[in-house]
Parts: C-alpha cells; structure tokens; sequence
C-alpha cells in the first residue's frame, strides 16, 4: 500500500470511529434484542409482547422457525461478505474504495433494522415470519455493505501501529458505546409503555429512534473524511475473481489460526450478549430492566481497562492479552450457568458478572481489529497484493458464521426447560468451553513472526 498523502488527526480518527457507534446501534438492536422480541419467554408475555411467529422446534426436530430464519441471515451475510470486500477493493470511484458503498448502504441499513420489527400481522402468523426472513436477509446485505469498507479502512488509514492502535482503540470505545445505547433500549420501552399503553409499540418506537441516531453517526465518516486525501488508491494489478482473491488470503497460515480463534470467540460472545435478557429474568428472576443497568455498567467498567490495555500491548503483544481475555471469558460464562444459585442476592450477583466480564470486553473490544491490520500489512509485504478489504471481510466472515452458530444454539437451547432456566445454563455453559477452544487454537498464532515483518 502506497503512503497516504496525509496523516489521519485526531479529530480524524474520531470522525471514523462514530461510523462504528452507528452501526454498532443497528447491530445490537438485531443480536441483542430479536431473539427475545420473536421468541419471548414468559416473563416477556406477561409483560405484553405478542407472540409473532410460530415457536418451538419445528424444522428437523431441532431448529425453530427464529433460530432458522436467523441462522439463513448471517450465512448469507458472511457468504456476500467476500463479493463485496472483491468490488470495494477493486473500485476506482472518483470518492476512493471505500466511502462510496458506506454512502449507499447506510439509509436501507438503518431502515431494515426497525422493519424487522414491524410484523405485517399483528398477531401469530406464518406471514410474519416470511416478512422477517426478507427483512433480515435485506439487513444482513446493506450491514455487510457497510460494514466490509468500513473495516478496510482501518489497515489503509492506520500506517503506523501508534495511528493503529488509536483507531481500534477509538472504534471499540465506540463500538462498545453503541452496544451501550442500544442496551438502554428495555428501560426506555418500560417507560413509553405506560405512556402508550402497548409493550409492542413502545419497543417499536424506541428502536425507530435508536435507529435514526445511528444512521446520523453513520454518515458522520462519510461526509467528514475525503478517502483519497489519507489513501492512495492505484489501479490493480492484474483481475482477480473474488474467490481467488479470498483464496488468496486463507492461503495465510497467521489469518487462518486468528479466523479459526474468531469464529469460535464470536460464537461464545454471541450466545452470552443474545441470552443476557433471559439470564436476568429467568436465572435471576429480575425485571428486564436490570439487563440494561448490567451491560451499561459492564460497557462502563470495560472502558476503564482501556488506558491499560492500549498501555500494555507494546510491552506484551496483543497475543498474550488476548489469551488472557479467554480465560476471564470462561470464568464468566461458569459463573453465568450458575446465577440464581450463588449464596449472594440475585442482585448483586448481576454486578458480579459484570466485573468478572469487563476485561476481556475491553482486550476484545481494541486488539482483534489490529491483530488483523498487522497480518494484512504483513502479507502485502510478502506478497506485493494489496487486499486489506478482504482480509477483514474474511474476518467479519469468521464473526458472522460463528454468531450464525450462535443464533441457533440460542434458540434451540434457550428453549429446553423454560420453567426451569436449564437452557439458559446451558448456553453459558456451552459459551464457556468455545471460548476454551478459541483460546487453545488462538495460542499457535505466531505473533513474533507477523512482527518481525512489519516493526522493519
């Protein structure tokens, strides 16, 4: 990759990052929040919510119709994953690579994520669940249309580990700042509940104005950031498909040893932050509302280790403190499959989970995106390929089949024994031991060799 004509300000690097906050906003609202919203659990029903789609496990004996329905979106995300990391990294847009497409997907993003909500029927109905399958599968499209470009620029704005590390630091402040605001979302819907008087309409109300905030962050970068003053963007050397390009790039043994770690962190990840609600109401038996206070507090309490994250990296590597967020993960799941029976209050049990899970959400939350910037710089150094799009498509590829894995084993799991809450111990049990086989295969990446590339 060519040097950019200017270095990226601060000021810069924050613009960038509040794209992230945007759609982070919309991710959550579809991970944290369908499950619960299509396939409630008693305390939901109770409480108001319509029952939208048929439930239960219908297809195969094993999968229901949400866990289907959800696993199909993110199979077909990863799948348009590579094609569009292909097209961007081979545009030669008079805007740059990149920013057209984040320009292009960030309406219908927005506006897929609130009409997922907004059933055709109000009621139980086969329809709704078609309407659901299209909506999700249209999400999924402009998400990874955003999303792959946005994520190309971090290796093509940060050439140098100092701007790098500010990126993915600045990112997964926002990142996890968007989780954050989205979590709000049970508090907020509680409140307009009494005001409208319909649990349904309240949640689609919030989410409609979650939504808008985060296409307003989502064009921040888009409109404040000119691509071709910060990357030089020279024609391709020779016309490659997007299969040989994505070949290309597994064929690195480093990317394939942090692919594989990924898939099953997102997996175990995926499964905790999906299952959170029900974790809170049927394990603990607390008001949904308290789902938010935690995850708040939890986002709250991670950005804390930040400064000592971003502090230790260049004494450690991100490799040792990667290894080390796997294990607090486990811990924390262990003590998840076991809430409600700890000799302390449900309550403070809450807050326990929350400090147990805090650092590994902040090592998670900056050092994965820069262990990929530093594999893409390396294998252009080797190779003389530029192909920085897909390295983090096939990154985002790897997150999005193992939160595809995750969908389902939430909604088949989440439904066993849901008098009893077994299914829910089981999903954090299982989250536990995938986060033991990310951190065993995470432990053969060769981190000293990708440095000794790129440090020349």
């Amino acid at each position: 990759m060519s040097e950019p004509k200017k270095t990226l300000s601060t000021g810069k690097v924050w613009c960038f990052a509040i794209g992230q906050l945007g759609w982070s906003i919309q991710s959550a609202l579809i991970s944290n929040f369908l499950v619960n919203y299509y396939q409630p659990d008693a305390t939901a029903i109770e409480a108001g919510q319509t029952v939208f789609i048929p439930q239960g496990l219908v297809i195969f004996g094993i999968l229901t119709i949400l866990g289907a329905i959800t696993w199909f979106g993110r199979v077909f995300d990863a799948v348009t994953d590579p094609w569009i990391a292909h097209k961007s990294d081979r545009s030669q847009h008079k805007d740059g690579r990149r920013i057209p497409f984040m320009r292009i997907a960030a309406l219908p993003f927005a506006l897929t994520t609130v009409l997922a909500y907004w059933s055709p029927v109000n009621g139980l109905s086969k329809w709704n669940a078609v309407f659901l399958f299209v909506m999700l599968t249209l999400f999924y499209l402009f998400m990874t249309m955003y999303c792959t470009p946005y994520n190309a620029l971090i290796a093509e704005l940060g050439t140098t580990q100092k701007t790098r590390m500010a990126i993915s630091t600045s990112i997964s402040f926002t990142f996890i700042a968007g989780m954050a605001i989205a979590y709000l979302a049970p508090m907020i819907w509680g409140m307009l509940t009494d005001v409208v008087g319909d649990r349904v309409t309240a949640i689609r109300i919030t989410f409609t104005a979650m939504s808008l905030i985060g296409l307003i962050c989502m064009f921040v970068p888009v409109l404040t950031i000119k691509e071709r003053d910060y990357v030089e963007i020279l024609p391709p050397d020779h016309e490659q498909s997007a299969f040989e390009s994505l070949k290309s790039t597994f064929r690195n043994k480093d990317f394939r040893v942090f692919v594989c770690s990924d898939i099953v962190y997102f997996l175990g990840i995926t499964m905790f932050q999906t299952a959170m609600i029900y974790f809170v109401t049927s394990l603990l038996k607390l008001d949904e509302s308290m789902s938010t206070i935690y995850f708040v507090l939890m986002t709250a309490l991670s950005v804390l280790f930040y400064p000592l994250v971003s502090k230790l990296t260049p004494k450690t590597g991100k490799k040792k403190l990667i290894l080390i967020a796997f294990g607090i993960f486990i811990v924390a799941f262990i003590f998840t499959a076991l809430m409600g029976k700890w000799p302390v209050s449900a309550t403070a049990q809450g807050y326990i989970l929350c400090v147990l899970a805090a650092p590994a959400m902040a090592i998670f939350g900056i050092l994965p995106q820069a262990v990929v910037a530093d594999i893409a710089e390396c294998d252009e150094l080797e190779t003389h390929e530029n192909r920085s799009g897909m390295f983090f498509a096939a990154r985002t590829f790897s997150m999005k089949m193992g939160q595809a894995v995750a969908m389902l084993l939430v909604t088949s799991l989440g439904s066993i024994g849901q008098e009893t809450g077994i299914g829910y111990r089981l999903i954090a049990v299982a989250a536990a031991v995938v986060c033991l086989i990310g951190g065993i295969v995470f432990a053969t990446y060769n981190e000293k060799r990708v440095y000794s590339k790129i440090m020349k």
